[in-house]
């Protein structure tokens, strides 16, 4: 058995329209008794309305094993570029990232 999956290769395609990527600043999870939603957000400054970019579902075990691999990737982020620091924010609330752009310069 061990031999049969050494043989075995994922051919994964990654279409040009999705190379790219999409940036999200805010994730927000939620989840029944059958999957894991993650709706991946971006917040725009002065903006009052956020936009869902993407949303991803997983089952319970693969949203396990993304919680382990992201786990995995952090450390050795943090073993190469130094710890991640997050940063406090007030209340009992949702921790949203901060939205306080300013100008540094004029056009």
């Amino acid at each position: 058995m061990a031999e049969e999956n050494k043989n075995k290769q994922l051919n994964i395609e990654l279409p040009e329209e999705i190379a790219d990527g999409t940036y999200a600043n805010l994730t927000i999870i939620s989840h029944s008794q059958a999957e894991f939603v993650f709706d991946f957000i971006r917040m725009v400054p002065n903006i009052p309305k956020a936009k869902v970019k993407s949303r991803v579902i997983m089952n319970p075990q693969q949203a396990k094993r993304l919680l382990a691999a992201l786990n995995d990737n952090i450390n050795k982020y943090e073993a190469q570029f130094g710890k991640v620091v997050m940063q406090k924010q007030g209340g009992n609330g949702p921790e949203f990232p901060p939205m306080n752009f300013t100008p540094t310069a004029q056009a």
